[in-house]
């Protein structure tokens, strides 16, 4: 017997600059299961959305990157503890996004917490893996230090809504730079819950920037803008990936290229992706007069 309640269903927003605006178009799109059965309605991004989304990662970038790695580190831990508390409804989510079975889809949201843990680690130990000192002929101390690219477009992957998203997502913001994330066309719901969770941490608000909608309309305005120093084209196919990554030579973008289809997410990453956006800065400084004695220092 009903008990007459009417269903709640949740309304899916962007997440920009910290808030949850709708599509500045007013547009919206419908979204399904692996069934075809309707989930939700998703904001369909416009380019004014995509240009908003750019000054909000700006914004965010200078106190960003200017935290200390530790910090960084802290805070991305933060997230993947909130990930954890909200693991039953990233379970339901994905499962219905990529039609896995609720065990399956469990290991997948659990293997994306332990990602971002992961990344978090990573913060405050690149510098060692990327920097250094170089040996140099001369009275000088050399030192290479990375340094994040600046405000760095996202194209999510389509296939993997969670932990594919988080794969490509974390290691960006862990390096220090600012992110703007087109989520996955057909299933983005799991990357616009991840704004709610990072809404909710200590994460500043900018530093990550979710849009949803048609791939393509979105990313050709952030691959030609100008305040956009780097694009990750992981979610474009081929012909797209070519299109961007000739409008991203105008301002000499870092470009990160697609992975070959069918990529195991689940695999080792490595460090490439966090070194993918890092600029490496070197440093000249001399050492004082180098005599019999050694330094004068």
């Amino acid at each position: 017997m009903s008990d007459g309640r009417l269903s709640v269903f949740k309304t899916y927003k962007l997440y920009v600059g910290g808030k949850f605006p709708r599509s500045e178009s007013g547009r919206v799109y419908e979204v399904t299961d692996s069934k075809g059965r309707w989930l939700a309605n998703a904001p369909q991004s416009s380019r004014k959305d995509a240009r908003d989304a750019v000054v909000a990662a700006r914004k965010a970038f200078g106190g960003w990157s200017g935290a200390t790695a530790y910090n960084r580190g802290q805070v991305l831990y933060r997230v993947a503890e909130m990930l954890e508390g909200r693991r039953e409804q990233f379970v339901r989510e994905v499962a219905e996004a990529e039609g896995l079975s609720k065990s399956k889809a469990a290991a997948v949201v659990d293997a994306a917490v332990d990602r971002w843990v992961w990344y978090a680690g990573w913060t405050d130990k690149i510098a060692q893996v990327a920097g250094g000192a170089n040996p140099v002929a001369g009275p000088f101390f050399n030192l290479s230090t990375p340094e994040p690219t600046g405000v760095v477009a996202v194209l999510a992957p389509q296939e993997s809504s969670f932990l594919g998203l988080v794969s490509v997502v974390a290691p960006v913001i862990a390096a220090g730079n600012t992110a703007v994330v087109i989520a996955s066309a057909e299933a983005p719901l799991p990357a616009l819950s991840l704004g709610e969770v990072l809404a909710t941490s200590d994460l500043p608000g900018g530093v990550v920037n979710i849009l949803s909608g048609k791939t393509a309309e979105i990313a050709a305005p952030l691959a030609s803008h100008q305040d956009v120093n780097g694009i990750d084209l992981t979610g474009a196919d081929a012909e797209l990936a070519k299109e961007l990554e000739i409008a991203a030579a105008d301002n000499l973008k870092r470009v990160a290229r697609p992975p070959v289809p069918g990529t195991d997410w689940s695999a080792d990453p490595g460090t490439h992706r966090l070194t993918a956006f890092l600029e490496i800065k070197t440093v000249w400084h001399p050492t004082g007069a180098l005599g019999v004695s050694g330094s004068s220092y």
